[in-house]
């Protein structure tokens, strides 16, 4: 039976290992947004800070881990092999789940996962305890620490209000001091804002978290207690000091230094407060086995844990290894940049693409805030309007020079005031031992000082409240899945003992594979569009390259589209047709980059442009059309099956075959003069054009003396006029495709 449970601890460290890797793709978001946005450093600089600061940070983090022991359930009231089945589906329920969201490149909370699974599993064998005893459902409460998950919880949610306030409150106020050109104003004031925030750091992180520290000695944590007044005036008068030297002799962007050493203290804090998350079920299931085995002679089912609710030590060996395993995760982990990307990207200053569309709520959400401003504005004098709006002047001159690419999504002030922030209210939470979402604080903090900043215009506030309320409904979605996944796991595991463990485990590792090759195609995808915009000039040739391919590459997809469709039809194979319409749909999405994009690729062609550019424009309509006419075959086609009506007749089949024959051969011919990039002649092409028109006209009296001697029904007529419309639409769209291009070829070498 010991072997037993050891093989049991042994999984738990094998899925603490992978819930380590996924939880930090995940919480990278944390700590390295505001550096990676403001472009503070380069990116290897940026993550050698942030790897020292993990390492750091778990030193801090003992205090954090009796969270996992007995912040949930009360240990004394449940057995050894209850508490194991616990911490089994807690740790398995953790990894499928943040890697779900680590795949779709949306921050969640770990703290919010842990304590969510810790409480279904905890009342799933609880139920399992209950309905074995007399006692009744109200007997929940005598194995549950319902109150320690109640603060847990209620600091968690009120993080998210207080951390945007607060977060837009300040940014608001160093916004008015320092504005947009804030270099004038930093050779005043810079030392002193990088004291004061670098004192808060230094505070919060050292002084307020010393006592969790694995070095720190009850003596050396009793002595900067009470000396904390004289270490804070130091700290800054050091720090200040220290700056202003270094700005005078070093010349160095005193932003910049807050913002690594805010990236530093924000990995610190961090790894202190969220480790637990991650090796602390593990650990506790560690500790579980040691004392189990130093009482020899008895049974797993009858041996209650009460010892589990003391303090026990914590090895730094385990703490230092996770550090390790976290700091490389975030250096070859790719879901972590897409997770940083989806927060960079709700709080850029600049416009561009937005990842999420606006819906009612947000829109509704944005008229009534405009509307509040503006009734705030009637009562305000003109003249303190003035003065507010100067101070938030956007001011863009120094970024003229540099690379689009290279361009930041926010400039060093709000990076620090995001850093400075986050870190200070995530490190006064650890000292408080509440295990608060680095999460939820960091990513709302960077939409309050987002707000606040204006980087929510007009053209962008309501996709970017979308987000918004996007990533905190996922937030949400997080408490009750994992409440829900780790209650039924537990469940399962009771049932089906180690048959059901093994498949538990092999279920999610075929879910974490899966979701990394979905993934990995995703961010292929998502790679292949940057590179269309990452060049900061192009001229009309290169634009004409680039999009060649898009266009040739679109033809083909509509051809296989078209032939799939029409045999899926006369077959009525519903997973043909299913098949095709997740093709069209992509194919849609990758069109309608294109479009969105269109305002930044324009802004992009060199001067002498704008006929050539009135052309691109034409092109792009027309890719879109073209798609637009496909999905209208496919979809509807989709529908005809899936209800069950009648497929395509035999007459319907040869008609449109013969229509596909032209229409293909129009296709080819398109593909290469386009494929050609030079100027043409469209005598041919009006011949087959003119060719599938009329075979189109044929085809309809053909349908419509079918549907006078009642040979078809009326959804088998309506569907076959649409796919005869639509096809002559394509061969419409193909040529004014063909005229725009061409005209663009002959504006090139003008």
């Amino acid at each position: 039976m010991e072997q037993f449970y050891l093989i049991l601890i042994i999984v738990l460290f094998v899925l603490a290992f992978s819930d380590l890797i996924v939880g930090v793709s995940n919480d990278a978001v944390n700590f390295l947004n505001s550096a990676i946005g403001s472009k503070a450093a380069p990116f290897r600089i940026i993550m050698i800070i942030a790897s020292l600061g993990i390492l750091t940070g778990t030193l801090f983090s003992e205090g954090m881990m009796e969270v996992a022991r007995k912040g949930i359930i009360h240990p004394e009231h449940f057995y050894f092999s209850e508490v194991i089945l616990i911490f089994l589906a807690v740790m398995i329920t953790d990894v499928i789940l943040l890697d779900f969201y680590n795949t779709f490149g949306l921050p969640t909370s770990t703290t919010v996962s842990l304590v969510s699974e810790l409480i279904g599993a905890s009342v799933a064998v609880s139920i399992i305890k209950i309905t074995s005893s007399p006692d009744n459902v109200q007997s929940l409460g005598y194995y549950l620490n319902y109150e320690r998950a109640l603060t847990i919880l209620t600091a968690i949610l009120a993080s998210v209000a207080i951390a945007f306030t607060i977060g837009a409150l300040v940014q608001y106020i160093t916004r008015l001091i320092f504005t947009f050109n804030y270099k004038k104003n930093l050779k005043y004031f810079g030392s002193l804002w990088g004291g004061l925030a670098i004192t808060l750091i230094t505070y919060f992180i050292v002084i307020k978290g010393a006592k969790g520290a694995t070095f720190m000695t009850s003596e050396t944590v009793l002595w900067i207690k009470v000396n904390t007044p004289m270490l804070l005036l130091v700290s800054f008068a050091g720090w200040t000091l220290l700056l202003q030297l270094l700005a005078w002799v070093a010349k160095i962007n005193i932003l910049r230094a807050i913002i690594l050493v805010g990236t530093f203290a924000l990995a610190l804090a961090f790894a202190s407060n969220d480790l637990v998350n991650f090796i602390g079920v593990p650990l506790a299931g560690l500790t579980s086995y040691q004392i189990y085995m130093s009482n020899p002679g008895v049974q797993p089912d009858t041996f209650l844990m009460g010892k589990l609710a003391e303090d026990v030590d914590v090895k730094a060996f385990f703490l230092i290894l996770a550090g390790i395993v976290m700091s490389a995760t975030l250096w070859v982990s790719k879901k972590a940049r897409s997770v940083t990307k989806t927060e960079v990207d709700l709080g850029r200053q600049n416009i561009g693409a937005e990842r999420f569309n606006s819906t009612l709520f947000s829109r509704a959400i944005v008229r009534g805030t405009r509307n509040i401003a503006h009734g705030i504005g009637r009562f305000t004098p003109g003249i303190i309007k003035n003065k507010i709006e100067s101070r938030f002047q956007a001011y863009r001159e120094e970024n003229s020079s540099i690379a689009l690419k290279d361009r930041p999504s926010f400039d060093l002030l709000r990076a620090s005031v995001n850093l400075v922030v986050a870190s200070t209210l995530i490190a006064f939470g650890t000292s408080l031992k509440l295990p608060l979402s680095t999460t939820y604080v960091t990513f709302m903090v960077a939409m309050g000082t987002s707000l606040a900043d204006k980087a929510w215009g007009r053209e962008s506030a309501v996709y970017r409240v979308t987000g918004v309320l996007t990533v905190i409904g996922g937030w949400f979605m997080t408490g009750i899945l994992a409440f829900t996944s780790a209650l039924i796991m537990a469940f399962l595991i009771h049932w089906g003992g180690i048959i059901a463990i093994g498949i538990l485990c092999v279920i999610a590792i075929f879910l974490v594979i899966r979701t990394h090759r979905i993934h990995v195609r995703r961010s292929r995808e998502r790679e292949k569009i940057d590179l269309l915009f990452s060049q900061e000039e192009m001229t009309n040739k290169q634009v004409i390259e680039e999009y060649t391919e898009t266009i040739v590459n679109c033809y083909s997809t509509i051809q296989d589209l078209y032939q799939t469709t029409l045999t899926a039809l006369k077959k009525e194979n519903l997973k043909e047709l299913k098949s095709a319409n997740r093709i069209v749909t992509q194919l849609n999405s990758d069109t309608k980059d294109l479009k969105i994009n269109l305002h930044q690729t324009l802004s992009r062609l060199n001067e002498g442009s704008f006929e050539s550019g009135s052309y691109y424009v034409q092109i792009v309509d027309d890719i879109r059309d073209l798609v637009h006419a496909i999905t209208f075959i496919v979809r509807p086609g989709l529908d005809h099956v899936d209800n069950n009506h009648q497929g395509l007749t035999n007459p319907q089949s040869e008609d449109l075959n013969d229509v596909k024959s032209s229409l293909f051969r129009y296709f080819e011919l398109s593909r290469e003069l386009i494929s050609s990039r030079a100027g043409y002649d469209l005598a041919t092409v009006i011949d087959l054009q003119n060719e599938i028109l009329g075979k189109v006209e044929e085809a309809k009296k053909q349908q419509i003396k079918r549907i006078k001697k009642a040979e078809s029904g009326t959804k088998n007529s309506i569907l076959y006029l649409a796919i005869l419309q639509e096809t002559k639409n394509l061969s419409l769209i193909t040529f004014s495709l063909l005229k725009s291009h061409r005209e663009f070829i002959r504006s090139i070498n003008r």
